[in-house]
């Protein structure tokens, strides 16, 4: 086992440890991805799997838009529409 005295000190040790991580993950992810793809094309069915993925996929797009293209209301009209409410439901001039 190494010695870490000194790593993770100040932000520059944080930095470090922190890409370190990242790498390491990437490099796992990569290693987890090219295991996948070995089995999927051993599989008979690799078309009618790749069809799905793609189905699968423009959901998500159509979900990501859908979630990304909806505008909020207008924060003042919000505003605006609980002030108007208030003022009926305590009996005041709308």
């Amino acid at each position: 086992m190494t010695s870490d005295a000194g790593r993770g000190r100040g932000p520059d040790g944080r930095a470090v440890l922190l890409v370190a991580g990242l790498a390491d993950l990437a490099v796992s992810a990569i290693g987890s991805a090219a295991g996948t793809v070995q089995q999927l094309l051993r599989r008979s069915d690799a078309p009618e799997l790749a069809r799905d993925a793609q189905h699968d996929l423009m959901a998500r797009g159509r979900i990501a838009l859908d979630r990304l293209a909806t505008v909020p209301p207008a924060h003042l009209e919000v505003l605006a529409q609980q002030a108007l409410a208030r003022r009926a439901a305590s009996g005041g001039d709308v």
